[in-house]
């Protein structure tokens, strides 16, 4: 035998040795993530292969409909990878509540590359760290601060508006995701991109598109392994876009740290000015103050914090404003009750909302948290079972991925009644009060639930009263027929179609 079949040989040992072990290591995993119900199963690809065959428009009606066959868990295979789906909000509780499971599926390894190890993505010691870290940051007199950003885009908003009012119907979502995109660039990088004004921006147009791609990605698996992606048109277009995305927050995290350093005062984020009014200050403020008392926090970890609060403050919040629109054009007596409301708050002022009025908006928040029943923002949600747990019966072993089906356990008619109806007053507090905590978690719930979520309600708050404010809104489309995808982000798939009337 020659060296060259010594060495063919030799590497087709060290193959088989790494495939037996992979298999005995997996084996227990798989036999016990077998036994639970599920649809069949193929081969290599496993259950796969549904999502291959289904259109975008068609996944979440085909989960719906798993759901129902196999019932509150069942099992699913992406290639050899076992998924244990979770319905009840009984089961659901028992992963989120837990200290333990709050490592993120490997779907969110997809956001790396962008968001790094932040917030959304890290786990153990360093998410505990950041978590406790950032939390003062969300604090409510922050918030106040970021109202007049709120409400100055919302102005820019009812601007661009104006030319499609009394005229005849038009997809209202770009709009709404521009206003949102403006808002999370001030409040996050306290930097002014002018989304609105100037849609076809570089950094604007680059942000919309590594959102997209990376979504496309995670549902089609040739695309998982990174030297795949990278040499097709969408990998090199991804990290073409995400190139600009970060030279972009890196400038400004360093144009901000040299600013304050020659700076002769080191302005606290909440100090005032001479007249005694307040500094507006940007989330990136928050982490060099941070980082320049005492906390272990560089630029390369100041920008992972401010990328994820990019992502996830954009489209989620973008989509639930869309989604209480179209509900809104539904509905005309909610919408008129919202109307009223605010005509309570304001006297049929024009002038721009506070942080008090924001909080004397109790009908229209009851309006956003029932389309965020409907229509939760973030529809699944992924983490790693990382002990050994149990879960309607079954038990399920240290490894697998679970997926929460939040927009599912929203329609449980145990706690909704008439789950399908738009209905505002389910969150009067007489009918919360006694519903299961986790029957409702569009924020997630637990340890690990969204740190920015008085800060999503505030923004929406404060962009839908300005919209109620100046325009009646009448949906086009009927809501059975409009197209959902059902991604990272629940949004509808080819916009929000609406009729605006001046009032």
């Amino acid at each position: 035998m020659d060296a060259q079949d010594l060495l063919v040989a030799g590497v087709a040992v060290v193959v088989l040795v790494a495939l037996v072990q992979h298999v005995s290591r997996n084996w227990r995993l798989w036999r016990s993530v077998g036994c639970l119900p599920g649809p069949p199963a193929l081969p290599i690809v496993g259950t796969a292969w549904l999502f291959v065959v289904t259109k975008r428009e068609g996944l979440l009606a085909l989960l719906r409909k798993i759901t129902k066959s196999h019932g509150a868990v069942f099992r699913m295979w992406y290639g050899n990878l076992p998924e244990v789906h979770i319905i009840k909000a009984e089961n659901i509780e028992k992963v989120l509540s837990s200290c333990d499971l709050i490592t993120k599926s490997v779907h969110y390894t997809f956001l790396r590359p962008w968001l790094g190890e932040g917030l959304l993505t890290s786990a153990g010691n360093k998410w505990q760290r950041r978590r406790k870290m950032l939390t003062p940051a969300f604090h409510f007199k922050i918030l106040d601060n970021f109202v007049g950003v709120f409400a100055e885009k919302s102005k820019v908003l009812l601007e661009k508006l104006r030319k499609n009012a009394d005229g005849p119907e038009f997809d209202i979502y770009p709009s709404i995701a521009l206003c949102s995109l403006d808002i999370i660039c001030e409040t996050a990088m306290g930097t002014c991109v002018n989304a609105q004004e100037d849609a076809g921006s570089e950094y604007v147009s680059a942000t919309c598109s590594v959102t997209e791609l990376t979504m496309k990605r995670m549902l089609n698996p040739w695309l998982y392994p990174d030297f795949i992606f990278r040499m097709t048109p969408s990998g090199r277009q991804y990290y073409k876009c995400l190139d600009t995305v970060h030279q972009f927050s890196k400038q400004v995290i360093t144009e901000r740290r040299k600013q304050r350093q020659r700076s002769a005062l080191n302005v606290h984020a909440l100090s005032q000015d001479d007249t005694g009014v307040k500094n507006r200050v940007a989330f990136l403020d928050l982490l060099l103050d941070m980082s320049m008392n005492g906390e272990n926090l560089d630029d390369a970890d100041i920008q992972e914090e401010v990328d994820t609060f990019m992502f996830e403050g954009h489209d989620t919040t973008a989509a639930a404003m869309s989604w209480a629109v179209f509900l809104l054009g539904h509905h005309p007596d909610v919408q008129q009750k919202a109307f009223e409301e605010l005509n309570e708050i304001f006297q049929g002022s024009d002038r721009l909302p506070t942080f008090q009025d924001l909080q004397n908006m109790k009908y229209l928040e009851m309006v956003i948290k029932e389309t965020l029943r409907l229509y939760p923002s973030v529809p699944f949600i992924g983490r790693i079972n990382s002990k050994e747990s149990e879960s309607g019966g079954y038990k399920l072993p240290e490894g697998v991925m679970l997926v929460l089906h939040v927009y599912e356990s929203h329609r449980d008619p145990k706690y909704w009644p008439d789950p399908e109806r738009f209905d505002p007053d389910n969150f009067l507090p007489e009918r919360v009060q006694g519903r299961h905590p986790f029957a409702y978690v569009p924020f997630s719930g637990g340890p690990r639930n969204c740190i920015g979520q008085k800060f999503a309600l505030l923004e929406e708050k404060t962009v839908l009263s300005s919209l109620l404010r100046n325009y009646v809104i009448e949906s086009v489309e009927r809501r059975e027929n409009i197209k959902v995808t059902a991604e990272l982000i629940l949004r509808p798939m080819n916009g929000i179609k609406v009729k605006l009337r001046t009032r």
